[in-house]
């Protein structure tokens, strides 16, 4: 019997590296961690593309919220096309409140207002990024993508997932996995 993700083990907490053949725009050259994976489905954040139409200055505005004196401007992070009004800070598990969802030892999910309000303050997280919108899989439909060789499957860490330089993280997680990016492909192989 062949056992298949939805069989476990699940990748909660892991990153998906697009495959250089990822057709769709929206993806291509992504990296997302994923926090929810299970039999239901999966939802992960993208973490290296910035969100260009909305500032955090303007955002907090928007939502009423004055940055503190020691607010620092961080870049909003296009999460993926679902919900894109909605808000998720994926951050570093020193920041821990009733709606904070663990993930892991070292990393947390929060999806309030208290927590930007807390960022505006500069009492957040120590580490931090914040998406809107997120990505999302129906129940198989990760496997089969996996299956059909359109994501890698990389060990997340603190800093390629926080790390400043957005335009690294692609090739920097492709080469956790010990890869030469020229050798990649975008067809699968069959035997």
């Amino acid at each position: 019997m062949t056992q298949t993700l939805a069989d476990g083990p699940y990748l909660e907490g892991q990153l998906l590296v697009a495959m250089p053949g990822m057709n769709d725009p929206r993806f291509a050259r992504s990296v997302i961690y994923l926090f929810a994976h299970s039999a239901s489905g999966a939802m992960g954040l993208v973490v290296n593309k910035p969100l260009d139409t909305i500032t955090f200055s303007e955002l907090l505005q928007q939502l009423g919220i004055d940055p503190g004196p020691d607010h620092e401007q961080i870049t909003l992070h296009f999460g993926g096309p679902v919900e894109t009004g909605r808000g998720f800070v994926l951050h570093s598990s020193d920041y821990v409140r009733d709606a904070t969802m663990m993930i892991g030892e070292d990393m947390a999910l929060t999806a309030t207002i208290a927590v930007l309000k807390a960022i505006a303050a500069g009492q957040g997280p120590r580490r931090s990024l914040l998406a809107l919108g997120y990505a999302g899989w129906a129940p198989g439909q990760l496997d089969a993508e996996i299956q059909g060789n359109g994501w890698l499957v990389v060990p997340a860490d603190q800093d390629l997932v926080f790390g400043g330089n957005l335009g690294s993280k692609w090739p920097r997680a492709v080469a956790k996995l010990g890869i030469d990016l020229s050798q990649l492909s975008g067809d699968a192989g069959h035997a």
